[in-house]
């Protein structure tokens, strides 16, 4: 229990990009729309974020065009899932070691 710390993810500590990567466990790839609907957040405020995560290849960026209009997507990559997995794992233990 001692070492706790050790396996939290800094990545993760902003509640922005835990709720990014929340939605993306359990989508195969979201739009930026739909992220910033959904977190209420403005654009500058989760594009940074946004690009955190991607700085650390967290997740994948797609663009394409619908229409004429430009959509950006994105996707958790396997080194993104394995570590919030990983970061949710050390709070569930975190959870049970102090529970009396």
């Amino acid at each position: 229990m001692k070492d706790f710390f050790s396996h939290i993810n800094k990545a993760f500590e902003n509640k922005v990009r835990l709720g990014v990567m929340s939605i993306l466990m359990v989508n195969d790839w979201y739009d930026f729309n739909g992220f910033k609907e959904l977190l209420g957040l403005t654009d500058g405020n989760l594009a940074s974020h946004l690009a955190k995560l991607e700085k650390i290849e967290f997740i994948t960026v797609k663009k394409e065009f619908v229409g004429k209009k430009t959509k950006t997507s994105y996707q958790a990559t396997k080194e993104g899932k394995l570590a919030f997995k990983n970061h949710l794992q050390a709070l569930e233990t975190l959870i049970k070691g102090t529970k009396k």
